[in-house]
């Protein structure tokens, strides 16, 4: 064989391979930090949220694609908050996980991304959940007007109007002012088309009837209309138990049921877990500056119908949200604007209409109405949402437009953030345990096979030098992050790199101890080395692609690096080794059992050709 040309290859590979870190594609800065690999955020910082996806409150998991839908919607909106480099995986058959290396960020509020419905506001009742004293007076007089909660006097969301050419003014349609008090015998709302209840949610809702009890569920069930607690303090002491439930257990009761118990507040609404009323087909209760309650209609308009959505400056310098819809999507929002516009049917009651007498359509995100602009004409084109926005604002609106289009819901279950102080120590535990065990493995060879050490030693500083640099490429082409998970598989790899040397060597003083001269048991152990070496280090990349593939979270680290390793090393054994062991079984040093490493096996070779040949016996 001709042992310049593998190693001229190998060479060649090195020189392509750093031409790479240096030149590629997203290579920046200086010398130093184009040396440097993409790290996660266990060796630098950063933050890490785990959220768990649902479709129903029944707890049934989402479909794959449904889940891959959500994870894409999930990252784009990341990189929509200017965040770099966050990493988006899906984790099991629920679970996506968010992780932003190198800085400590609330990332929360991206589980917010949830299912986007657009729906008609028909009633709008007080949401204080609040129990009215009794009169001091036997007399009679005009029940006082309920005060909203303390938890209300937050800002309300900014007034907004929906119109199909800029806003002169940004003066828009007022959120009406809560009508706690509704008569008796009002006309029920017109209520959407019954849907089968699933067994799981009827078994909650027979649960939440035995806590609140038989009288208090009785009660609410007659209700046609928001109860008005100050005229009968009968109904107030009866409803009262309904003030007790927990976030959870409202969101099993029916819509009506919802809206018309006044001791039911937006305290609660708003604690509902997520989908609670994710169902298009049915009525559902939200509420809005947290304490108007309101009855919304069917969704007619979803998430999935809105193309895309940008904050952008009207004519008067005001900052508005612009809506571009599909090509369905557009027709279901021109329908809908014209029933909001024209109050078909009188569906809106008064309570519900802005002050120009038209209805207002709510853009609900999870549970939580984010905009409730009045509809000032039918819409048949491209549509503004107007008001006084401020740049942020209507950055934001447009952001839970254009990724509120998921397919499922989400909890966030773990938030973690790492210090970049303990990141750095975690880098420095794992370069320290890699070097400590990189220097056991040469001391080793060194040991016992001297010469042959050299080799060993030259082997593992070029396959640190081709898998150093994948690691930098990789992180730039393909977003690799090594994680102290990775440089676990790259200690591994080092005990498989060491076990190909055994297996080559050993047979190769079998091969002399038969007889053979150094030169020609150097390529005899080869040919019956290879297969056991191929052998091996195939087993050992099979099991980490199996790892790769069926892990989650960072084990998938350690299986790439580790499987990488490996293939690294095969490249090594064959353009390095096996040529270096050619070239050194021609010189001297290699036949001398003090330097080449091969002890005592020269020697009995030697005393074994001299009893098989008398003449050099005698000399």
């Amino acid at each position: 064989m001709r042992p310049g040309r593998q190693l001229a290859v190998l060479g060649g590979i090195l020189v392509v391979l750093y031409l790479l870190v240096f030149f590629s594609g997203g290579a920046s800065g200086g010398w130093k930090d184009r040396l440097e690999p993409r790290l996660g955020l266990d060796l630098v910082g950063g933050t890490r949220l785990t959220l768990e996806a649902t479709n129903t409150l029944d707890g049934r998991a989402p479909t794959a694609a449904n889940l891959e839908q959500a994870r894409q919607i999930i990252e784009s909106r990341v990189n929509a908050y200017g965040v770099a480099e966050a990493e988006v995986v899906t984790e099991g058959d629920r679970n996506i996980v968010v992780s932003l290396p190198g800085e400590n960020r609330d990332l929360t509020e991206i589980g917010n991304a949830a299912e986007l419905r657009f729906r008609k506001v028909l009633k709008i009742a007080d949401g204080s959940g609040a129990i009215p004293s009794p009169a001091p007076s036997p007399t009679g007089s005009a029940a006082p007007t309920p005060t909203p909660s303390p938890t209300g006097s937050a800002s309300p969301t900014p007034n907004a109007e929906a119109s199909a050419s800029p806003s002169a003014g940004g003066q828009g349609g007022g959120a009406p002012t809560p009508t706690p008090s509704q008569s008796p015998s009002a006309a029920p709302s017109p209520s959407a088309s019954e849907e089968p209840v699933p067994q799981g949610i009827e078994e909650q809702r027979k649960a939440v009837e035995e806590k609140v009890g038989a009288e208090a569920w009785a009660a609410a069930n007659a209700l046609q209309a928001p109860a008005d607690l100050t005229a009968d303090p009968t109904l107030a002491e009866k409803l009262k138990p309904f003030a007790e439930l927990t976030g959870r257990e409202v969101a099993v009761l029916p819509a009506q049921m919802q809206f018309n118990v006044p001791t039911i507040g937006c305290v609660q609404l708003d604690d509902r877990p997520p989908a609670s009323i994710s169902d298009p087909k049915q009525q559902v209760v939200s509420c809005e500056g947290g304490y108007a309650k309101n009855l919304l209609d069917v969704a007619k308009v979803l998430g999935t119908d809105v193309d895309s959505a940008s904050a952008v400056r009207d004519q008067t310098s005001q900052w508005v949200v612009s809506l571009n819809f599909t090509r369905n999507g557009q027709e279901n929002w021109t329908g809908l604007t014209r029933e909001a516009f024209n109050n078909e049917g009188q569906a809106c009651d008064a309570s519900a209409l802005g002050d120009e007498g038209k209805c207002r359509v709510a853009v609900v995100l999870d549970n939580k109405i984010i905009s409730s602009p009045q509809i000032q004409g039918v819409l048949t084109g491209n549509s503004q949402i107007t008001g006084n926005f401020s740049n942020a604002e209507a950055s934001e609106l447009a952001g839970y437009l254009n990724y509120g289009a998921l397919p499922v819901t989400f909890e966030a279950q773990e938030s973690q953030n790492v210090t970049a102080t303990l990141g750095a120590s975690h880098l420095r535990a794992g370069l320290l345990a890699a070097g400590v065990g990189m220097l056991l493995v040469i001391i080793y060879s060194f040991f016992y096979y001297r010469l042959l050490g050299t080799v060993i030693f030259a082997s593992l500083v070029l396959s640190a030098m081709l898998l150093f640099g994948a690691l930098v490429v990789l992180g730039r082409q393909i977003g690799f992050t090594l994680t102290l998970a990775g440089i676990a598989g790259i200690i591994v790899s080092l005990g498989v790199a060491a076990d190909s040397f055994v297996i080559y060597f050993e047979r190769l003083k079998d091969e002399i101890r038969e007889g053979r001269s150094p030169r020609s048991a150097v390529s005899r152990a080869w040919v019956r080395a290879r297969r056991t070496i191929i052998s091996a280090n195939a087993i050992t990349i099979l099991s980490a692609v199996v790892l790769y593939v069926v892990s989650v979270g960072t084990v998938k680290g350690f299986a790439f690096a580790l499987g990488l390793a490996t293939v690294l090393d095969l490249v090594v054994v064959f353009l390095f080794r096996h040529p270096m062991m050619t070239m050194l079984a021609r010189s001297r040093a290699f036949l001398s059992p003090r330097v080449s490493g091969l002890g005592r096996v020269l020697p009995a070779r030697s005393e074994q050709a001299q009893s098989r040949n008398p003449r050099v016996k005698e000399a």
